[in-house]
């Protein structure tokens, strides 16, 4: 099972009083697969870090399905845009196994950052790598075409590409089931 304080630890050393009142207002809370942890539409309140499990984010516009990222352990998480502006989602996250999260609430997170700088820098720095991470998305989408997407995905993503649908792998990537297949058979 991951560990939420240790994660946490690696991205900016926290005092043990920190911890505490971190650990202590943050809720754990299982979702079965295909549970909603945010539909599209509502105002995402969370941090989430998953315990268990696994999450995709994505979004639908005309019966299309795409999708965004997936969470697995040891990953802390959320929809960045509501989250930071308390906005509607344009985002869904749901449960794509039996998932158990670790949740920090927005105005706990707002609270911990104003009154302890070593947690306005772990957040800082959580933000910095997400923001990160989405323009790499952003760029093999629009750079790489499909064969190197899923090359690049299954290396980087190893330890839970075997537990994707291949159905969610070519929305992924932007492809279809077929032309997956053909480049799954190639590889």
């Amino acid at each position: 099972m991951a560990n939420l304080v240790l994660y946490c630890q690696q991205f900016s050393p926290l005092e043990d009083a920190v911890l505490w009142e971190l650990t202590s207002q943050a809720i754990t809370k299982s979702y079965n697969k295909g549970d909603f942890l945010l539909r599209s539409g509502e105002t995402c309140r969370y941090l989430y870090f998953v315990n268990e499990g696994l999450i995709k984010s994505f979004s639908e516009k005309d019966d299309k399905e795409f999708i965004m990222r997936f969470f697995s352990e040891n990953v802390l998480f959320t929809v960045f845009d509501s989250y930071l502006n308390q906005v509607p989602s344009k985002f869904n996250l749901v449960a794509l196994e039996d998932t158990t999260v670790t949740m920090i609430r927005y105005e706990v997170m707002e609270g911990l950052c104003k009154q302890h700088h070593a947690v306005e820098t772990f957040f800082r720095k959580l933000v910095s790598i997400a923001a990160t991470k989405m323009t790499k998305r952003i760029s093999e989408m629009l750079e790489e075409n499909a064969a190197d997407r899923y090359r690049l995905f299954v290396e980087e993503n190893n330890a839970i590409h075997q537990r994707i649908s291949l159905g969610d792998m070519a929305k992924y990537l932007g492809i279809t089931q077929q032309s997956l297949s053909r480049i799954r058979t190639i590889r």
